[in-house]
């Protein structure tokens, strides 16, 4: 079972992430509180009762591969009829394609939910996001006519390919050849692998964006253009055709998301795969980019969704199931587990991270909108810088706590958890995949430090501390005990993560592997600290909207709380891990051979 958490949405969305603000904004006027809550509580039904009661399902009968077809897990084809046909699709995207045009903070909570339903499912319409995005960036006109509006309808889909059997996360080594054909199209050859939703018969098409060398094209990354080749050629009407020379070889078999198909796809066996070119030759890596980076956040929102929906599970069992006594000796009977301190501590902590990692993300949604929507050039720059920041931290701390997340919700079910029946394991075995596919932890780390932190000399990073330095102030000037030790922790955090900024900036060129070895710790240091401010905004403004419902707000504040002193003293730990740092007199310091 799953039921929605629309309250905290809402409370996150209104109160950290500035809805009004956000709607009141050129395109925004269409998500008025009450169209946004209509949209939520859809979403939520759509999700709890036609996706979420597939999720076990899909884990024990997985998508399956058949001489080249693949079938969808038992219930999902129907599934993806509901969900096209509601236009979930579309809620982010441009009206002039079909789209409802909603802020990317209000499609961002129906994504969380699509994901906290049913994982497997949500990667097939997180994918065709990715491809729309990347088309309405860098296609031609004509190719957004012909595509957008399919993709957004779900009578097609789409997949991104980047990898290739020799070429994992190090793109520069793709070799899939595209060769042109002297009428605008090209064939191509080669085989790519990991290829999420890559075959599957929920939709009438698949529209696979396709990384591919021309013949005369540089080595390296400056040698890679993007292409459009379609499942299904596409007719003058815009009809599906004649099938295309890409084949799917084989799916694979995985811990997990196992109702998601991930193909590999052979392209030019009969022939040559029929594509056509996005935007100029050589410049694919750019544009796949886009899709990248929307992919990456999604990602960081799944890591949010499987948090939530393993949080539940494990609050669910630690109500019923009943075993000792209370070390307080409150009770001489046996209760449920959840009376327990160490139980509560595990509890507390989930809750915790997961309403940290949704703040967060939901905040960088909202600094994307500005960045799109503010018509001030210069603030549009501004929150386009934020939110590139942000991106790779809720991609990365996001996921990664996850693993946190799931493990304590099968440690709360105890040795039950360790049982495939009670369905906790499957949100440990689906969220392994997270802080590894779209970029590993490390990837988004590298990424934070050289593109993010360095380029603009730590600027965008100490903006973010100087307004943390604010929030403490105001935590200052309340009282009791939980906004004193928000304070004082927070304090401590900002300290570190601004330790952390100014080491990266001053040792960089001197010893980039000490720089590099720190890097995932950085990024963690930065979830930390960032979620930690999320943390103590919400405290703020519970305590303003305390007398209106004293049980939800003051939760609220409990849950920061436990944050402060569970999870914010990590900052200092990371901090000493990045600044002691001496490349190879510290991590590296043991030889090849002693491994």
């Amino acid at each position: 079972m799953y039921d929605a958490p629309i309250r905290d949405m809402l409370f996150v969305m209104k109160e950290l992430a500035g809805l009004d603000e956000i709607a009141a904004l050129p395109g925004g006027e269409d998500a008025t509180p009450e169209t946004v809550e209509a949209v939520l509580h859809e979403a939520a039904k759509l999700c709890g009762e036609v996706l979420a009661p597939l999720n076990a399902e899909g884990d024990r009968h997985p998508s399956h591969w058949d001489d080249g077809e693949v079938h969808a897990s038992p219930g999902f084809a129907e599934a993806f009829r509901h969900y096209v046909a509601g236009g979930w699709q579309g809620v982010q995207h441009p009206q002039e394609y079909e789209g409802q045009g909603l802020p990317k903070l209000v499609g961002t909570p129906c994504v969380e939910m699509l994901n906290s339903a049913n994982l497997s499912f949500a990667l097939c319409p997180l994918l065709t996001d990715g491809a729309i995005e990347a088309l309405l960036t860098a296609g031609s006109e004509a190719q957004k006519q012909r595509y957008v509006p399919k993709l957004i309808s779900g009578e097609w889909t789409g997949t991104m390919n980047l990898t290739e059997p020799q070429a994992g996360s190090d793109l520069a080594a793709v070799r899939t050849r595209a060769e042109p054909q002297g009428d605008g199209t090209y064939k191509l050859f080669g085989t790519k692998i990991f290829i999420t939703w890559g075959e599957h018969d929920m939709a009438e098409n698949i529209v696979h964006l396709v990384l591919a060398r021309t013949p005369d094209a540089p080595e390296g990354v400056k040698g890679i253009s993007l292409f459009i080749v379609p499942k299904f050629l596409v007719n003058a009407d815009g009809s599906s055709g004649a099938r295309n020379d890409v084949q799917c070889v084989s799916i694979e078999h995985k811990l997990g998301i196992k109702a998601s198909p991930t193909a590999v796809l052979q392209y030019g066996d009969q022939g040559g795969a029929i594509g056509e070119l996005i935007g100029e030759e050589n410049r694919g890596l750019e544009y796949m980019f886009i899709m990248m980076n929307a992919a990456r956040f999604a990602v960081g929102m799944q890591g949010v969704a499987i948090s939530e929906r393993a949080y539940q599970k494990a609050l669910g069992y630690a109500k019923e199931r009943v075993q000792s006594r209370p070390v307080d000796g409150s009770s001489k009977a046996a209760v449920t587990i959840v009376h327990h301190p160490d139980v509560r501590r595990m509890l507390g902590t989930m809750r915790a991270l997961t309403e940290a990692a949704r703040a967060l993300a939901y905040a960088a949604a909202g600094e994307s909108d500005r960045a799109h929507r503010d018509p001030d050039a210069a603030a549009r720059a501004r929150h386009q810088a934020v939110y590139e920041y942000l991106v790779p931290i809720v991609k990365g701390w996001s996921t990664e706590s996850s693993i946190e997340v799931t493990s304590f919700g099968v440690q709360v079910h105890g040795g039950m958890g360790f049982i495939e029946e009670t369905g906790a394991a499957q949100f440990y075995r689906d969220a392994r995949i997270l802080p590894i596919y779209e970029g590993t932890t490390a990837i988004q780390a590298n990424d934070l430090i050289g593109r993010k932190t360095l380029r603009d000399g730590g600027a965008v990073a100490k903006a973010l501390a100087a307004e943390i330095g604010k929030t403490v102030a105001e935590l200052g000037a309340q009282d009791g005990g939980a906004f004193k030790s928000m304070a004082k922790y927070l304090a401590f955090g900002r300290g570190a993560f601004e330790s952390a900024v100014d080491f990266v900036l001053a040792n960089a060129k001197r010893d980039p592997n000490a720089v590099f070895a720190g890097s995932v710790p950085y990024l963690m240091l930065a979830g930390v600290v960032l979620g930690g401010w999320q943390m103590a905004r919400a405290m703020l403004a519970a305590q303003r909207l305390m007398p209106h419902d004293p049980a939800f707000y003051g939760a609220k504040i409990a849950t920061a709380q436990c944050y402060a002193e569970q999870v914010l003293p990590r900052a200092l730990a990371l901090e000493a891990g990045i600044v002691n740092a001496k490349g190879d007199e510290g991590v590296l310091a043991l030889p090849e051979d002693q491994f």
